[in-house]
């Protein structure tokens, strides 16, 4: 049995195994003798002693006080280990909607679906997919032409909050934006869309799925947004269509194909599963009294969950909310109204369902690697799920909206922005400006790139003030960093605060942003301004000495 050298007794080992989790600088210099090392060479040293301290735990193990001892310095020990891994992570708090408008517009506020008044975190990124959109052919084409007024409504809500519009695509009746907090923009790249139509035999859009690939910190992401056939008898149905999305959804590269070959796949809609066997009655009276559970059994995506291998490795919150479909407009109460049939008599009253889901499935990363012959020391992503609800004070549609909110910890790939970019000295608008960058090594720039000046609660990339190709206007290279003008002609003469942006043409997306900073205004406006308020201020002098005065 190997021992510990007399030189080295047990509280000596432990004490420097400790040291060597916490790696302080003073810590290493203490013991120089026998920890001189950092990096993997200390990780292979550290290994080396935890081998010999299970060694001396064979030893003692007779003598219960020493064994305690023990027991207490390896629990302080992973208490370590987790500290330093939590720092290691960066956190991504996610909110993603799901929800049925029905052809309605946007409701006058929308703080508790998007949870806007929460006081203990905002969320980093929201992900709102909606079906049913108004796609009539008159607002259809308008929409292709314009952004369409639910994606305004939430830009509208979520800009002034810093949350920028990083994707948006649009099939007929079905909408998927996501949005990110500006921190996030740069480490969201390789963004990606796709849509498959299966409504009409696969020509037609009104059911289907629309999908957004991102990377986000490095790991790949992806969203599928799906309307997926009615009515009871058609489960079959929407597990082909849903297959056949899979199928059909492809991506450009060679790492990531496909839906399912992404990190983490979040999967959503109006999926239209039904309960099954029981009657309206039994179900409305299980929904009166809570019991959700006695409901949980005949929903057809959870029977399916049994029978399916595709769907066994997607997982999904508990049910613990009202079927969300189908309600009375502007109402709680469930579907009153008769359904028309062909021949204008009232047919049977639609059964309440949990038509509207939210699923997520997370990539084996630690079985592929044990495939590949290596196992990873720490998991790479993973997933936790915060709240599952619906929001039942939504009226305008007979579906209620249903909201996840997750957590998504990550380890960082890319640690930096792959573009640092600032203003050089102090910008007015009578001036040209200029712009110092520089770049990863890895970056793969492009004459396609450009630099654009932004208002500090832009909308999306596109939403900029101005811009300039980092080519054509570039005035200086340097080896570890370039310059570009701005036109002064171009800049807002008002002035105020802004921020710069990179978008790279290869990666379609925003990869560097700047701190904000202020355009000081032209002088003639300025002074313009300043006498306009100086005859503000004569005229509400004049006011108070002779009311009424109106201007």
């Amino acid at each position: 049995m190997a021992s510990l050298q007399p030189e080295e007794p047990l509280q000596d080992l432990l004490s420097v195994s400790l040291l060597d989790l916490e790696g302080t600088p003073s810590a290493f210099r203490s013991r120089s003798a026998s920890v001189s090392s950092t990096g993997s060479g200390g990780r292979l040293q550290l290994r080396q002693r935890v081998a010999q301290l299970m060694a001396c735990v064979e030893d003692v193990s007779s003598d219960d006080e020493i064994h305690e001892e023990v027991s207490r310095t390896i629990d302080e020990a992973f208490l370590i280990c987790g500290k330093m891994q939590k720092q290691k992570l960066q956190g991504i708090r996610l909110h993603l909607v799901t929800w049925n408008v029905g052809t309605a517009s946007p409701p006058p506020d929308v703080t508790s679906l998007l949870q806007l008044n929460l006081q203990d975190r905002e969320m980093d990124m929201y992900v709102i997919g909606l079906q049913e959109v108004n796609s009539k052919i008159v607002n259809f084409l308008s929409d292709m032409a314009f952004d369409d007024p639910w994606s305004i409504f939430f830009m509208n809500v979520l800009s002034p909050l810093s949350y920028v519009k990083i994707s948006s695509i649009r099939m007929q009746g079905l909408l998927l934006l996501v949005f990110a907090k500006q921190p996030h923009v740069p480490f969201i790249r390789d963004i990606q869309s796709q849509y498959t139509r299966t409504g009409l035999y696969g020509y037609w859009g009104n059911k289907g799925g629309v999908t957004t690939r991102m990377s986000v910190y490095g790991h790949t992401v992806c969203f599928l947004n799906c309307h997926l056939p009615a009515h009871m008898e058609n489960a079959g149905q929407r597990l082909d269509d849903f297959e056949r999305i899979l199928e059909m959804q492809q991506f450009e590269g060679e790492k990531i194909p496909n839906v399912l070959d992404h990190d983490i796949l979040f999967w959503f809609g109006d999926l239209n599963f039904r309960i099954e066997d029981y009657g309206l009655h039994f179900i409305r009276e299980s929904i009166n009294n809570s019991r959700f559970s006695l409901l949980w059994e005949k929903d057809q995506l959870n029977m399916a969950k049994k029978k399916e291998p595709i769907l066994q490795e997607f997982m999904e919150g508990p049910l613990k909310f009202k079927p969300t479909y189908k309600f009375d407009l502007y109402s709680n109460d469930y579907d009153t109204r008769g359904q028309k049939t062909l021949f204008w008599f009232n047919g049977k009253k639609r059964k309440p369902a949990w038509t509207d889901r939210i699923l997520w499935r997370v990539k084996h990363l630690l079985q592929l690697a044990s495939e590949a012959g290596e196992m990873p020391e720490e998991e790479a992503i993973s997933v936790s799920l915060h709240s599952y609800i619906s929001h039942m004070s939504y009226g305008i549609s007979d579906h209620k909206p249903v909201t996840g909110t997750f957590e998504l910890e990550m380890k960082p790939l890319p640690p930096v922005p792959l573009v640092r970019l600032h203003p050089v000295g102090n910008w007015d608008a009578e001036q040209d400006a200029t712009v110092r960058y520089s770049t990863a090594p890895e970056f793969p720039s492009s004459a396609w790139d450009w630099i654009g000046l932004y208002k500090v609660t832009f909308r999306h990339a596109n939403d900029y003030v101005m811009y300039a190709w980092v080519q054509d206007n570039e005035i200086s290279s340097e080896e570890d960093a370039k310059q570009v003008y701005l036109s002064a002609e171009e800049l807002p003469a008002t002035g105020g605060e802004f921020l710069l942006g990179y978008y790279s043409n290869t990666m379609q997306s925003l990869v560097g942003i700047s701190q904000p900073f202020q355009i000081q205004p032209r002088r003639m406006l300025a002074e313009k301004d300043l006498a306009w308020d100086g005859v503000s201020r004569m005229q509400e002098q004049l006011c108070d000495e002779k009311p009424p005065c109106d201007f």
